[in-house]
């Protein structure tokens, strides 16, 4: 592993306060005794390039037997981006998709006009106690993957781009960045990474992206002089050089970005659209519960419950 040198800062850190353009401070949600903390969308901003749902989930502890059952629920607009740091989630979708998922490997699953999936622990971390961190993030599709066919993709650890110096390793799980490019099928420019800072290490966000934001999992980090903690977002102005360092303890943190979309996008319940009719469309789809007639089916090996429409 090679740290490209010219990307490595070699000045001071002159970056301004007001690089930052927001900073979100998540949202934590109980979900039946299991809590993840949602950046994305928020308030003062729906998307950071076309990320446009951001999840921390965990980290928790299961004790044997326990876990957690995601039932089959539906999709369209979207691609769904499954990264864990501990822990496994097994996937099953209506197109026949079947893979457990283990710490940084990648499922990406692209929904098109339309797909369901069901995400659970697997039966071999039920066999004792198990713990469970990770991240989910959605990216919104241009509208001319919305009409598009599901697909999915799962990409193992060993075959995602991995470069480091000087206390930095960065794990490219999504898009360009930094000379590399990862292996996933992508639709739009972006750039999704998990980043691991030992105590004291500083890195550079990479500059030809327009949007950039960064989100701390583990530890601390400075940027313009501010700290920020764990559980915070920062997205950038387009543009700026960016220094991040980490502190005392060394940090763990997640960038993502890339172009802007062409528009806003509609987000109800699980359904991301360039319009609300193709939301009511899919709301009605699921309603009718006419599996494999219409825009969606049940995930084959997991097709005995579902969750239903919200209201």
């Amino acid at each position: 592993m090679s740290w490209n040198p010219a990307l490595t800062p070699g000045c001071p850190d002159d970056t301004e306060a007001d690089s930052i353009e927001t900073l979100i401070i998540p949202r934590a949600r109980d979900i039946g005794g299991f809590e993840v903390r949602r950046a994305l969308p928020a308030p003062k901003r729906q998307m950071v390039g076309p990320f446009i749902f951001f999840d921390q989930a965990g980290p928790a502890e299961f004790l044997t037997g326990q876990g957690i059952d995601v039932r089959p629920h539906p999709h369209i607009g979207l691609a769904t981006v499954t990264y864990l740091f501990r822990g496994d989630f097994h996937h099953r979708d209506s197109i026949g998709s079947d893979q457990v998922i283990h710490p940084g490997a990648l499922n990406w699953m692209v929904a098109g006009r339309g797909v369901s999936h069901s995400e659970r622990t697997s039966t071999a971390s039920r066999q004792g106690p198990h713990s469970l961190f990770g991240i989910q993030t959605w990216v919104a599709l241009p509208e001319a993957m919305e009409d598009a066919e599901p697909t999915f993709e799962h990409h193992e650890k060993e075959t995602l781009p991995e470069i480091g110096d000087d206390g930095v390793t960065l794990r490219l799980i999504l898009g360009t960045a930094y000379g590399e490019k990862a292996p996933a099928t992508v639709h739009t420019d972006m750039f999704y990474a998990d980043v691991v800072l030992e105590p004291g290490a500083r890195f550079p966000l990479p500059d030809d992206h327009e949007d950039r934001g960064i989100y701390v999992t583990e530890g601390a980090v400075s940027v313009a002089g501010q700290i920020f903690e764990a559980g915070r977002m920062m997205v950038f102005r387009p543009g700026d050089s960016i220094t991040v360092g980490a502190g005392a303890e060394g940090a763990r943190l997640m960038l993502l970005g890339g172009a802007t979309m062409s528009g806003p996008r509609y987000i109800w319940w699980n359904f991301v659209a360039s319009s609300q009719e193709r939301i009511e469309a899919a709301k009605d789809d699921w309603r009718r519960e006419n599996w494999g007639a219409g825009l969606f089916d049940l995930p084959r090996g997991d097709d005995e419950e579902f969750v239903p429409l919200p209201g």
